[in-house]
């Protein structure tokens, strides 16, 4: 058998395997599950599908990109998607405890938003950093 050496992945490029594939595994989840979630989170079904495809394309994009982008605009990126994430999860879980109708929309809202702005940031940074670090 004839072995060919291969970059080894590691430290902060597992992560952002992860993270990617989390994001992935998210949007089958939200399609495969349209119907009960939406109902359940209070958003129409087209929004949760909206949002699987988001979720899709920052995913793949996470993918896509490792081997060419740098790791600090990855961790820059990882870094505000999720602190996004927590606040507006915080502020929703707030909402629903107040028995306010908006906290699923804001929840799915931001994760139809933010993947997007996610991927083409991290697209936009292919000229400015393209030797990975």
């Amino acid at each position: 058998m004839i072995r060919t050496p291969s970059t080894p992945i590691a430290g902060q490029a597992v992560g952002i395997l992860a993270d990617g594939a989390v994001k992935i595994l998210l949007a089958a989840v939200y399609v495969a599950g349209a119907e009960p979630l939406s109902h359940r989170l209070g958003v129409a079904t087209w929004l949760l599908i909206a949002c699987a495809a988001a979720l899709l394309i920052a995913g793949g994009s996470e993918l896509a990109y490792l081997r060419s982008r740098s790791m600090s605009t990855y961790m820059r990126l990882m870094i505000g998607y999720d602190s996004g994430w927590s606040i507006v999860t915080v502020v929703a879980l707030l909402l629903a405890w107040q028995g306010n109708r908006t906290a699923g929309e804001l929840w799915i809202g931001y994760q139809t938003i933010a993947p997007l702005a996610f991927a083409a940031l991290l697209i936009a940074a292919g000229g400015r950093d393209c030797a990975p670090e």
